[in-house]
């Protein structure tokens, strides 16, 4: 539970504390992303080495070197002087997050017995709702009274507490597993695939869509990708079991633990950048709007694992999507003058149709496979979820910049500024250039400035709101593999 608290402590503080990162180093918000990116795709490929990774040093080692290393990524983020040290120290937490997670459910069946797996689960569960509820307005109340660095340092002390419990209890090395070779050629084309994929969304807003850097990394994006299935399809030791997606309802399942991913990560790190750079919340005031949606999903986990025992899955799955398409499309319309509290209802409903229908995910995609591909299932799911947050971050960050500088365009089309007119303006405003007697020249310069300003405020505003509105969509489009899985009788 230590180690996961502070897995979800490191994934989700960094959000509020994303706008200081970019003042900070002068960076835009489609380089800042990979704060949050970086994490997660680290997250995604290393949950694939956890399995080799206990088999090979064994419970204890496994967990306590891992945590070692994401203690040390953690300190380099905090010590960073330059942007580039900040992001990598992310992607070597993120790595070790991927290691450390899947590690839980092992370590509760060998240490409870089976009648106490219930409560083990329970005791885990804490440290679940505990991070992403209490650690945006933490890590909010940190960067206001200290700064950004700051945050990299608050999961210290769970790291801390979770190694000296480990020394003690965590199990040593059983005997009887013998380390088995690893996939290394597919974990290398999948992580190439992943970053070559990544850096082109990335960057192809900056560069040019059909730049020649943007196709070439594109290209080698899918040609990886595609080498990556077909190694993996006559693999011996495959990483990632890519025949079962031939299963149709479990195919189904698998896209929808993408869009959830998506829509979790997506939505935590477009709410604190919309309440700070477009409403001016301080980042104290964006983690403590996130608090309630963090309890709202952790509340709702426990009677969402009851349903699922006695309702369809894809039903509660369903009524999840729905719920927050709703969330999102209620957000697409948020602006400078909306109240917190409303931001705050909207995100919260959204929290409870993903607490709702993630239980039911995790059953139903498996449901729909025979038992001897369970725990093949069980990882690619995860790692489908996982996938889905690094992509839903990356893609939304593309879709702010490219929405924002098109609705600021259009903005800039209908302005005109002329001399007499911009005295007028200024002096309407109070300006006390026009009392002090500033040249037309000047005037006209300082309202150019301040209309582009205002343009550029507008232009990112209307921006945040097709961000939210694509998220709404992207769930109403995720019915239609729900009911897919229903038609295969998950």
């Amino acid at each position: 539970m230590l180690g996961t608290l502070s897995m979800t402590l490191a994934a989700t503080i960094v959000n509020v504390a994303i706008p200081d990162i970019m003042g900070n180093f002068g960076i835009a918000q489609t380089k800042a992303q990979w704060l949050s990116t970086g994490f997660l795709a680290a997250m995604a490929a290393f949950m694939l080495l956890s399995s080799w990774v206990l088999q090979t040093f064994g419970m204890k080692a496994a967990y306590i070197g891992a945590m070692v290393l994401f203690m040390m990524a953690a300190v380099l983020g905090g010590v960073s002087v330059h942007e580039d040290m900040v992001i990598l120290s992310r992607i070597l937490q993120g790595a070790m997050a991927g290691i450390i997670q899947p590690l839980a459910m092992t370590v509760i069946f060998r240490v409870f017995p089976a009648d106490q797996r219930g409560l083990g689960m329970g005791v885990y569960g804490l440290g679940v709702i505990l991070g992403p509820a209490v650690g945006p307005a933490v890590g909010g109340f940190l960067v206001d009274w200290l700064n950004w660095r700051a945050v990299f340092f608050l999961p210290l002390p769970a790291c801390l507490a979770g190694i000296v419990f480990a020394l003690f209890f965590a199990p040593d090395r059983d005997p009887e597993d013998q380390p088995q070779p690893f996939d290394w050629s597919g974990f290398g084309l999948l992580c190439t695939a992943l970053g070559l994929l990544l850096w082109t969304l990335s960057n192809g807003q900056r560069l040019g869509w059909n730049s020649a850097e943007i196709l070439a990394t594109g290209s080698g994006a899918l040609v990886t990708a595609v080498v990556f299935v077909v190694w993996e399809l006559h693999s011996p030791r495959a990483l990632l079991a890519v025949r079962i997606f031939t299963n149709p309802g479990f195919a189904a399942g698998c896209l929808v633990a993408f869009c959830y991913g998506a829509g979790l990560f997506g939505s935590t790190y477009l709410v604190p950048l919309f309440v700070q750079e477009i409403q001016g919340f301080s980042a104290t005031a964006s983690g403590l709007l996130l608090m309630p949606a963090g309890l709202a999903m952790g509340l709702v986990f426990p009677v969402a694992g009851r349903l699922s025992d006695l309702y369809p899955a894809p039903m509660l799955m369903g009524l999840g999507a729905v719920l927050f398409a709703w969330s999102c499309w209620a957000l697409a319309v948020v602006d400078v003058y909306t109240l917190p509290w409303v931001i705050a209802g909207w995100v919260a409903v959204g929290r409870l149709g993903l607490g709702l229908g993630m239980p039911a995910l995790s059953t139903g995609s498996l449901n729909t496979l025979a038992s001897h591909l369970l725990s093949q299932g069980a990882g690619a799911n995860n790692f489908a979820r996982q996938l889905g947050g690094a992509m839903g971050v990356n893609v939304l960050a593309v879709v702010l910049e490219w929405r924002s500088a098109g609705h600021a365009a259009v903005i800039a089309e209908t302005q005109t500024v002329g001399n007499e007119g911009t005295r007028t303006w200024l002096a309407a405003m109070g300006d006390s250039y026009t009392a002090a007697g500033a040249s037309a020249d000047q005037l006209h310069g300082l309202a150019l400035r301040q209309l582009g300003e205002l343009v550029w405020f507008q232009g990112y505003s209307r921006g945040f709101q097709d961000s939210f509105l694509v998220l709404a969509l992207a769930f109403a489009v995720a019915l239609v593999p729900v009911w897919l899985m229903r038609r295969a009788g998950a």
